[in-house]
């Protein structure tokens, strides 16, 4: 496709802005949504996860990213989902708040770690060996895998509004018949209202990137976001008004209970929060090798998804990454802005498919936009009533732009594998294997160590295709096509169309 602001454009003033308030409202939903996750499995007393740290946090490692990187990547770091479990280690068996977040950033520099090694070994072997495990033929389905991995969670949160009511429900010991009170919380509002809240959302995103003009083009899951939150207010409006929990998609409360305190929140505040995690250290060395095991394996997971995301990047802004400015610094520059990340926000960082998905429809890879969505990440993180009102966007209403981010992802993984000679059994087993494997959720766990689909489908597509090549012979397939070369299945949509005042704009990296 036709970019219509390169890496090294810079958009004028106020488009830069929207451009970035659309990153960030794209990357939003999934970067608070893992402190969300690991507070939930924290017990009473050692406290929650603040998704304006998590936010803070994400803001900054994108910026050692881009240092890294040269400013030649679009893409945002944020919260990566694949720690989950290695974060809960950090708090399971009631160890202390200050010990549990000390936990946390020690488990980031060990993963950090592993991202530096790595790092090294490819500056000193290059990347040819990526190309040969990892040709079109693996990483394209793979890519794809990506974007249909999250496919659920975009189709359950488009039938979920953000109103709970806590329901008390009895449970019964299978052992020893003993019955105890719980509360469950569960959503009010009718998952069919919910439903038309995210559908209005994704039409109106549709209509604007389809048959928008200039800006409407450009800021198409923005105007989406506002449609589908101005109709479940109304909704929610009535709901109230008439007294029917089944119309109330937002929850306004959260307005009620904002924590201007931003700063209590920080991993390295909480650190330092009491005297019982730094000062008794050397009495933990078993609760830090438990850290230990639970980061660094995950960590080379990760990796292959890193991997997945730049060979993606790099087909849509027609640059190969990985050479420029090189995988060695692309992780660095994850590994590091990881760290600096989680010393913030409690969270290892990751690149973001969503923010992939948001350069690949708004045609929009400009680095600049990059680095002024992390600074807004780290400005609003400050401001407590616009974090309020991010956490007040219902999940339908994201799930209805999500529909199109991640299968914008999918759809660009399936085109690095137009060229490829499918007909060929060789390539089609290859695939096949990877679709499988991905679509089908395979997942492992070994202990607190859990290998994604996505982690599990490329390990089996890259030992399918050493298997079926294992006498030497060349796969039978062609270098994949660039992708300014391929047919446009969106030409009459006019994304090819740029902006005329847009390659007239300066050059970021120049000014930076």
């Amino acid at each position: 496709m036709k970019l219509t602001y390169g890496v090294k454009d810079k958009p004028k003033t106020g488009r830069l802005l929207l451009f970035s308030l659309q990153q960030l409202l794209a990357i939003l939903a999934a970067t608070i949504a893992v402190p969300i996750i690991v507070s939930g499995s924290m017990t009473e007393g050692q406290g929650a996860m603040s998704t304006s740290a998590a936010l803070f946090g994400a803001g900054v490692g994108t910026l050692v990213y881009l240092l890294f990187t040269k400013f030649k990547s679009p893409v945002f770091l944020g919260s990566s989902f694949g720690f989950l479990g290695s974060m809960a280690a950090a708090f399971a068996g009631g160890v202390s708040m200050s010990l549990g977040y000390l936990g946390l950033l020690i488990g980031a520099i060990f993963a950090g770690i592993v991202y530096v090694i790595i790092a090294v070994a490819v500056k000193f072997a290059g990347v040819k060996w990526i190309d040969k495990i990892m040709p079109a033929v693996v990483i394209g389905p793979t890519v794809a895998i990506i974007g249909l991995s999250l496919a659920g969670n975009a189709i359950g949160d488009l039938m979920k509004g953000n109103v709970t009511v806590g329901v008390e429900q009895w449970i019964v010991d299978a052992v020893t018949g003993e019955t105890s009170q719980i509360v469950v919380q569960q959503m009010v509002c009718s998952p069919y209202i919910a439903l038309l809240c995210g559908i209005v959302t994704l039409a109106v995103t549709i209509v604007c990137s389809v048959y928008g003009k200039k800006m409407l083009k450009m800021i198409p899951f923005i105007i989406g976001i506002l449609a589908g939150y101005a109709v479940a207010a109304i909704f929610t409006g009535i709901g109230y008004a008439a007294h029917a929990d089944v119309l109330k998609v937002i929850d306004f409360t959260k307005f009620q209970s904002m924590n201007w305190a931003f700063w209590e929140d920080y991993t390295f505040v909480k650190l330092f929060s009491n005297d019982y995690g730094l000062g008794k250290i050397s009495s933990y060395g078993a609760y830090f090798g438990t850290i230990a095991v639970a980061y660094i394996p995950v960590a080379f997971v990760v990796f292959a998804e890193h991997i997945a995301d730049h060979k993606n990047i790099s087909s849509i802004i027609e640059t190969d990454l990985l050479k420029d400015p090189g995988l060695s610094r692309t992780l660095l520059g994850d590994g590091v802005g990881s760290i600096a990340g989680a010393v913030f926000g409690g969270c290892p960082n990751t690149t973001y498919g969503e923010s992939v998905g948001c350069v690949a429809i708004s045609g929009n890879a400009s680095v600049a936009t990059i680095f002024v969505t992390a600074l807004m990440a780290i400005a609003i993180s400050f401001f407590a009533p616009f974090i309020t009102f991010l956490a007040t966007i219902p999940s339908c209403v994201m799930g209805g732009v999500c529909i199109a981010l991640y299968g914008f992802i999918a759809v660009s993984g399936l085109k690095m594998i137009q060229s490829v000679d499918l007909g060929d059994n060789k390539n089609l087993f290859v695939v096949s294997v990877i679709l499988i494997a991905g679509v089908g959720g395979m997942v492992l766990k070994f202990g607190e160590v859990t290998v994604t689909e996505v982690a599990c489908a490329l390990i089996l597509g890259i030992l399918t295709n050493l298997l079926v090549n294992i006498h030497g012979k060349k796969n039978k397939q062609t270098p994949a096509q660039p992708l300014a070369e391929q047919p446009d299945v969106t030409e009459t949509t006019e994304t090819a169309v740029p902006d005329a005042e847009a390659p007239q704009e300066k050059s970021f990296t120049e000014e930076a």
